[in-house]
C-alpha cells in the first residue's frame, strides 16, 4: 500500500510530511506505519516502516534524526546524521540532508521552517511541553542558527482535538495556576469533566511568540482510527499498546 503523507502549502517547497498509518508493514494493534521503536511491535518491522519513510524523504534511514521524547522544553541542535537520540522534545538544524522526525500518538507534531534562512525545526508538543515552553524554545534555537521568527512558519499536524480530549479539574487547575486567561482553551463536558483544546493552545503560544505564520492541519488522531494512531483511543479500547505516527521535515 502506498504511504499517505499529509503536507502543507505553508512549508513548501521543503520536503516534509505528517505520515498517517497507511502504507506500513505492521500488523495487529500496530497495523500500518508504526514508526515507534519504543513500542512492543517487532523491531524489524518498525525498521521496515522507518526505511519507507526515509525513502519518501529521500534520505538514508540513518539520516532520520529522532529523539528520546520526555515531555520537556529541551531542544537539540543537529548538524550531522547520528543514530543516537538525545533526550529532548524538539530538533533544529541548518544542515541539508537531515530529516528531523517526531513521533506522536495524540500529542502535537509541529514542523517549523524559515526557508529564507535555511533553518528548520520539529517539536513534540503535548500539553506539558506546550505549557512549559517547547514551542518558544524551538523558535529560540532556530534563531540561534540564523532564523528570524517573523519569517518562520509552523504547522501543527494530526493531534487530538478538543472534542476528544476530556480532562479533570486537577488538569484545569494546573493551567489556571499558570495564567487564568488559559480558561478559554477549556469547554464544559460531562459532570466535572472539561474538554481541552490542545491545538488551539499550541497556535496561541506560537502566535504570542511572534511567529510569522502558524496553522493546524485540522486532523484529529482520536476520531480517525483508519488513518491515525491514538494513545487515548487505545486506552479506551483496552489495547495493550499503540503505534506511533511519524512527522518529518528536511532542507
Amino acid at each position: 500500500m502506498t504511504l499517505e503523507i499529509l503536507t502543507s502549502d505553508a512549508l513548501s517547497p521543503l520536503r516534509h510530511g505528517f505520515f498517517t498509518r497507511r502504507g506500513g508493514a505492521s500488523s495487529g494493534v500496530f497495523h500500518g506505519l508504526n514508526c515507534g521503536p519504543g513500542s512492543s511491535d517487532l523491531a524489524e518491522v518498525v525498521q521496515i516502516n522507518r526505511a519507507r519513510v526515509a525513502d519518501a524523504m529521500q534520505v538514508t534511514p540513518e539520516a532520520l534524526a529522532g529523539l528520546h521524547q520526555v515531555h520537556s522544553a529541551d531542544v537539540a541542535v543537529v548538524d550531522s546524521p547520528c543514530t543516537s537520540k538525545p533526550q529532548a522534545d524538539a530538533l533544529v538544524t541548518a544542515t541539508p540532508g537531515i530529516a528531523l522526525t517526531i513521533l506522536t500518538a495524540d500529542c502535537q507534531p509541529v514542523l517549523f521552517a524559515d526557508n529564507k534562512a535555511g533553518v528548520i525545526g520539529a517539536a513534540h508538543a503535548g500539553w506539558r511541553g506546550t505549557l512549559d515552553g517547547i514551542l518558544e524554545a524551538t523558535l529560540d534555537a532556530m534563531e540561534a542558527q540564523g532564523a528570524r521568527r517573523a519569517d518562520t512558519v509552523a504547522v501543527i499536524g494530526p493531534t487530538i482535538s478538543q472534542r476528544a480530549y476530556e480532562v479533570g479539574p486537577e488538569f484545569f487547575d494546573i493551567f489556571m495556576a499558570e495564567d487564568p486567561g488559559f480558561a478559554r482553551f477549556f469547554a464544559n463536558g460531562q459532570g466535572d469533566r472539561l474538554q481541552f483544546d490542545l491545538p488551539g493552545f499550541g497556535l496561541f503560544r506560537l502566535r504570542a511568540a511572534g511567529i510569522g505564520q502558524a496553522e493546524w492541519t485540522g486532523h484529529c488522531t482520536y476520531d480517525d482510527p483508519v488513518r491515525f494512531f491514538s494513545y487515548r483511543r487505545s486506552v479506551h479500547a483496552g489495547e495493550a499498546d499503540y503505534g506511533r505516527l511519524i512527522s518529518a521535515i528536511r532542507l
